[in-house]
């Protein structure tokens, strides 16, 4: 059954990731070359934030209907400038690669965010990210 399904089946297991240390544009250029929307930040192996696309996209002062050399140039010394730490989503909810999918999608549908970190039950180390795609590809599949 599927609501049973461990996270562990479903989660993306390659995940990439960012420190809190990094900058803001390297963050847009993780975007650009993974096609992802959501990077946990990991700080001594341990998961401290989480950044999607939308953060990013809050930071930028070009959303004009003309993309001009000006505003590319404002919004990317504005991403070179800042620190993951300034713009990430704290404290992180998580769940357990142990857990029952049906966990994931109460948390889901109670807190409307669309992805959230995987860790190990007791060490707590990033095993995956879970995406709203992947409980998609679930029940689809």
């Amino acid at each position: 059954m599927i609501r049973t399904t461990p996270v562990s089946e479903v989660m993306t297991r390659e995940v990439v990731f960012v420190g809190p240390d990094e900058t803001m544009g390297r963050v847009r250029d993780l975007f650009h070359e993974n096609n992802i929307h959501h990077l946990p930040v990991v700080k001594d192996a341990q998961v401290v934030g989480m950044v999607s696309k939308s953060d990013y996209l809050m930071l930028l002062h070009g959303f004009t209907l003309f993309n001009t050399k000006e505003s590319r140039y404002f919004n990317d010394t504005v991403a070179d400038n800042m620190l993951v730490g300034e713009v990430m989503s704290q404290p992180v909810v998580f769940v357990y690669a142990d857990d029952a999918v049906e966990v994931a999608v109460g948390m889901f549908r109670e807190n409307r965010f669309h992805a959230m970190p995987v860790l190990e039950r007791g060490t707590k180390q990033l095993r995956g990210i879970l995406t709203v795609m992947d409980l998609l590809n679930l029940a689809f599949r």
